[in-house]
Formats: C-alpha cells, sequence, structure tokens
C-alpha cells in the first residue's frame, strides 16, 4: 500500500471519527503511539514492533487528512536524499 492508498483507507474507515475528534485529541493519540512504538522498539518483540510502526502510520495518515496534507507532497523532499545537502548518503 503506498501514501495515497493509506489516506484513503483510513479516510474512508475513519474519517467522521477523526473529524469529532480534532485535531488536538489526535495529536495526543499520535504521542501516546509514539510512546508505544518507543517501548516496543526497546523491549517488544518484532510482532509488537511491527504492529506499533503500523499505529504510528495510521495515525500520522489520520493527522494529515485532518490537515489537508498530501503524505506524498510532504515525503518529496527526501526524494533525492538529504533535504539539506542534496547527498545520499547525506554528508552534512
Amino acid at each position: 500500500m503506498d501514501l495515497v492508498e493509506l489516506q484513503d483507507v483510513i479516510e474512508r474507515t475513519y474519517g467522521d471519527r477523526d473529524r469529532e475528534r480534532g485535531v488536538s485529541a489526535t495529536v495526543a493519540w499520535l504521542a501516546e503511539e509514539v510512546g508505544e512504538l518507543a517501548q516496543a522498539v526497546r523491549k517488544g518483540t518484532r510482532d509488537q514492533q511491527v504492529h506499533e510502526f503500523g499505529d504510528v502510520v495510521a495515525w500520522v495518515a489520520t493527522l494529515a487528512n485532518q490537515q489537508g496534507i498530501d503524505l506524498t507532497e510532504a515525503v518529496q523532499r527526501f526524494a533525492d536524499g538529504c533535504p539539506k545537502c542534496s547527498a545520499l548518503p547525506c554528508i552534512c
């Protein structure tokens, strides 16, 4: 699944609920999921890590949808390597 597909699925699945929750609460949920990811990376199994990475990416997609941000456009600045020095690998 690419980012466009992800954002579409998230919108169709949770869009109404996400809008009711609002941006502030979505940011709080995202922060909680990042914490769970950190714990899984430190002490969890690979399956737990995969699960938490998925949750974080889904919440980022949710927040992007709420803000009207196309994630494909957002990550485009990394397409040619480092956005600062344009090198791959980064040399800054």
